[in-house]
């Protein structure tokens, strides 16, 4: 009877994911993936470091177009342009890595996940890394333009020139390519929560408008402070809302699943 309920508990636990790692196997795992995931960016930043001129300038053209004839970028401090390279280099590094580094974030996850779940791991982990480069390539080719012509053109008078400094560029850039790459991870995220049981359809439906205005305030806080770039933000990100509940109703586990699971657990306990 005992070796019964032994077998049962164990093809429960394959079943429905390993939830008997104690805290401190679990922290034990986190420092393993970051680990793993600092080696990538190191390797990810000494593969695009020798290339961070060209890059800088492909990351300044967007700004660089919708200045003023004759004016261009500046760096105030003797190691800017040093360090701003730097910077660059990392940020490519990121990106070119982004692949390896967000599969360590979901493996990371994937105890939680039902075993077969765990099957889709690789594709979720690639579609991650596409959403984040596409979230990125839509910050730069889309909002990038028409932003930095709203903000320049705005302030620009017969008095008054821009000279913006490459430090500060490079800061602002940085924060809404990455920015943009998260926000489109929407839809994964709620794909892996709906699977794990976490939230439903219904929840996100009822919950719609709160998260209408927590969009707005993310998108102020991360974009320049002017409504047209806050509302190029927040845009598709409500539309990514919308998907991403089409996502749990299709894809989330189902109510029965989650009934069943908790009555597992509750015999368990």
């Amino acid at each position: 009877m005992g070796e019964n309920s032994n077998n049962s508990n164990n093809n429960n636990e394959t079943e429905n994911g390993d939830s008997s790692m104690s805290i401190l196997e679990h922290l034990e795992e986190l420092r393993n993936r970051l680990i793993k995931i600092f080696i990538a960016a190191a390797f990810g930043f000494a593969a695009c470091y020798w290339q961070a001129e060209e890059i800088l300038k492909i990351l300044m053209q967007p700004l660089v177009d919708v200045l003023p004839e004759g004016t261009t970028l500046i760096f105030t401090g003797l190691t800017e342009g040093f360090f701003t390279e730097i910077k660059v280099g990392f940020l490519a590094g990121i990106f070119l890595t982004s692949p390896y580094i967000l599969y360590q974030i979901w493996a990371f996850v994937s105890p939680a996940l039902y075993k077969k779940e765990r099957t889709m791991l690789i594709p979720v982990a690639f579609f991650s890394a596409l959403f984040f480069v596409g979230g990125a390539c839509f910050g730069y080719f889309l909002v990038f333009p028409y932003g930095f012509k709203f903000l320049v053109g705005i302030f620009e008078t017969d008095i008054i020139r821009p000279l913006p400094s490459i430090k500060e560029y490079l800061s602002l850039a940085t924060k809404m390519l990455i920015a943009f790459g998260v926000v489109f991870e929407l839809p994964l995220v709620v794909l892996v929560l709906s699977r794990m049981g976490l939230i439903t359809h219904k929840m996100m439906r009822k919950y719609q408008k709160y998260a209408i205005l927590a969009i707005f305030i993310v998108a102020a806080i991360l974009t320049p402070p002017d409504v047209f770039t806050q509302l190029m933000m927040a845009a598709p990100l409500i539309v990514l809302y919308e998907i991403s509940i089409w996502v749990a109703y299709f894809f989330g586990k189902k109510k029965e699943l989650i009934e069943e699971t908790e009555e597992t657990s509750l015999e368990e306990d």
